[in-house]
């Protein structure tokens, strides 16, 4: 069955939806173009906020804009429409990274639709978890959410556990080192209050979460050493909940599809009652890559770190206009 045309203002909504996902730094490099003939919607990358020295294959981009395709189609389902999607549909416009199919109508029993009212909830965690387990019955729906979109995802046991902390914080050294990284980061990441700015972009001061006591959470420290006025320490849980979500290859099609199951994941994980935050700054470090991995599963190259658990939702941090991302012609 064919839906009706898409207006402005169903466009818009799929397009505040899309632009709510997660992506390196918050830098948030999509840009969005809606075909009225034709009811197609392409994703392009923004290459104006790539960062060359933090993701400099641009990985990290692509994730971002799978995550943000991926709440585009729970968007569109629980919208009644069905989305059909091709990825890199053009060898000649690398930027172009997915065209989406908006004409057809949703089955009502979709099973992305109930995924829907976690799009505007989920919210990066900077916080310390609680030291409580996670069900089984909870990891292994969110490892099936990963699977569902084409990537693996593997929790670790408690030594695999200490050698990404160790890892994390061998990368933390690296980038102490390097100033152009630093100097990135930095770009992105505001210490002043958001009363003093009006930031589109970038991680905000109160995204940032206390500062950690230790080294027992892999939670990135953003600051790279500048202070920021008010902000509390505190210690973080000395078991922390990783996973690990990967995929076969690692061409720009895995990462788009790597970008689809973290969001499938974290959407799930939201309705869950779980938070999460995300590192990835030992798979920035080609020699630290490799030692992320788990040598046991079929997981070849490791996308994402994930930490879960249960504890204080974090706080929203900002979106560009969908006039600043949103082409309709």
């Amino acid at each position: 069955m064919t839906a009706p045309t898409a207006d402005t203002s169903a466009v818009t909504a799929l397009i505040e939806a899309a632009a709510a996902a997660p992506s390196l730094h918050n830098a948030q490099p999509w840009k969005f173009r809606f075909h009225r003939g034709s009811g197609t919607l392409r994703l392009y990358a923004d290459l104006e906020r790539e960062l060359p020295r933090t993701d400099p294959d641009n990985r990290g981009l692509h994730m971002g804009c799978g995550a943000a395709l991926f709440n585009l189609r729970v968007a569109a389902v629980a919208a009644g429409r069905e989305p059909a999607v091709r990825l890199l549909p053009d060898d000649s416009d690398p930027a172009l990274l997915a065209a989406v199919d908006l004409t057809g109508s949703a089955p009502p029993d979709d099973p992305l639709a109930p995924l829907q009212p976690a799009i505007h909830r989920r919210h990066t965690s900077r916080h310390p978890f609680l030291e409580e387990d996670i069900p089984d019955v909870l990891r292994d729906g969110l490892c099936v959410a990963a699977h569902l979109e084409g990537s693996r995802m593997v929790f670790l046991d408690a030594w695999h556990v200490q050698s990404v902390l160790d890892l994390v914080h061998d990368a933390e050294c690296c980038e102490a080192w390097a100033p152009d990284v630093r100097g990135e980061t930095a770009h992105w990441v505001r210490t002043e209050p958001t009363s003093e700015i009006s930031p589109s972009d970038g991680i905000p001061a109160e995204a940032l979460g206390p500062g950690q006591w230790g080294a027992s959470s892999p939670v990135r420290d953003l600051t790279v050493g500048r202070t920021v006025a008010g902000r509390d320490w505190a210690p973080f849980e000395k078991r922390p909940h990783i996973a690990l979500l990967g995929t076969a290859q690692d061409r720009p099609e895995d990462w788009l599809r790597a970008g689809q199951a973290l969001e499938r994941v974290w959407l799930q994980a939201t309705l869950d009652g779980l938070v999460a935050s995300l590192t990835s700054q030992p798979l920035e470090w080609p020699e630290f890559r490799w030692a992320v991995r788990e040598p046991t599963s079929a997981m070849a190259y490791v996308q994402m770190v994930i930490r879960l658990g249960y504890g204080p939702e974090g706080q929203p941090s900002p979106r560009r206009p969908v006039t600043e991302v949103l082409d309709i012609i």
